[in-house]
């Protein structure tokens, strides 16, 4: 393996250590390529109409990229969180001991942007490849994510419409907000 991979545990199986390589760069690239979309698309709407205009896209758009990076790579792609905002957020068993792995390398001294876990899981379905990397709290999502007083009050309103049980506040910037989750059997 390179010397920047992370050790990628396989549950039953055994694959050459170039294939290994080869599906988890595959992994981290398709990982890698939402959070840039999204932060530019809200960027543009706040410059357009503000922070509580922007979480209606953002409520939209992320769902959409995660949606067409499904589509064009042939991975699952979303985005999870211990204190998730969107219902549809709730991690599985396996991110969630992810994420908790990843609130202890924080606390331990590892820098969230560098936090990654893949794994080879055996499902009832079988084998599926499994990759996360977490995604550090950004200056701009403070606005949205941070603490009270930092959340202006229009968006706290904007939030409490769309979100009822919001649980995603009170981050501070380079907490670690979530993870985006990416999985595709093994053939």
């Amino acid at each position: 393996m390179k010397p920047h991979a992370l050790p990628v545990m396989l549950a039953m199986l055994w694959l050459p250590a170039a294939a290994q390589d080869a599906w988890v760069d595959e992994a981290r690239r398709v990982a890698a390529s939402v959070p840039p979309k999204l932060a530019a698309v809200l960027t543009a709407e706040i410059e357009r109409g503000g922070p509580a205009h922007a979480i209606g896209v953002c409520r939209e758009e992320a769902p959409t990229l995660a949606r067409a990076a499904s589509q064009e790579t042939g991975w699952s792609v979303r985005r999870v969180s211990l204190r998730e905002r969107n219902p549809k957020a709730v991690p599985d068993d396996w991110e969630r001991a992810a994420l908790e792995d990843f609130d202890r390398r924080a606390a331990a001294g590892e820098k969230p942007a560098t936090l990654e876990r893949a794994e080879i899981v055996q499902q009832p379905g079988g084998a599926v490849m499994r990759y996360m990397r977490a995604l550090p709290v950004a200056e701009l999502c403070t606005t949205c994510h941070g603490s009270a007083e930092r959340i202006p009050a229009e968006v706290r309103a904007r939030l409490a419409e769309l979100y009822p049980q919001d649980r995603a506040t009170g981050y501070t910037v380079g907490q670690i907000r979530g993870a985006m989750t990416i999985s595709k059997p093994l053939r």
